[in-house]
C-alpha cells in the first residue's frame, strides 16, 4: 500500500492550503484515513480522521480551521486548512489504518510552512 501526499508549501499567516492524499495498493481491510502532523521538536500527533462509515473528526486545537474530507473506499483524503498560523508549520502525514495485522501505512509527508 502506498500513500502519496500533496499540496504542502509556503503560505502567509492567515492563508489557506489544501492537502491531498491518494492511497493505492491492495489492502481491503483499510477502514480509516488519518492526517497526522509533526511540528518542529514535537512528536507526530493526530490531526483528523475519516472512517469507512463516513464519520469525520478533527483534533480540538484545529477545529474550526481545519476540515477533513474524503472517501475511504475511493482511497482519497483531503485536509482543508484555513487561517493558518506559524504554529501550524510542520510535516503533515497521511495514514491508512486497517483491521488486518500490521495494516498501518504512512505517506512520506508534505511540508507546510506558514511564514511571512
Amino acid at each position: 500500500v502506498q500513500l502519496v501526499e500533496s499540496g504542502g508549501g509556503l503560505v502567509q499567516p492567515g492563508g489557506s492550503l489544501r492537502l491531498s492524499c491518494e492511497v493505492s495498493g491492495k489492502d481491503n481491510s483499510i477502514v480509516a484515513l488519518n492526517w497526522y502532523r509533526q511540528l518542529p521538536g514535537n512528536t507526530r500527533d493526530w490531526v483528523a480522521v475519516i472512517t469507512e462509515g463516513g464519520a469525520a473528526r478533527t483534533e480540538d486545537s484545529v477545529k474550526g480551521r481545519f476540515t477533513v474530507s474524503g472517501d475511504v473506499r475511493k482511497r482519497l483524503l483531503y485536509l482543508d486548512m484555513n487561517n493558518l498560523t506559524p504554529e501550524d508549520t510542520g510535516v503533515y502525514y497521511c495514514n491508512a489504518h486497517g483491521l488486518a495485522p500490521g495494516a498501518d501505512y504512512w505517506g512520506q509527508g508534505t511540508q507546510v510552512t506558514v511564514s511571512s
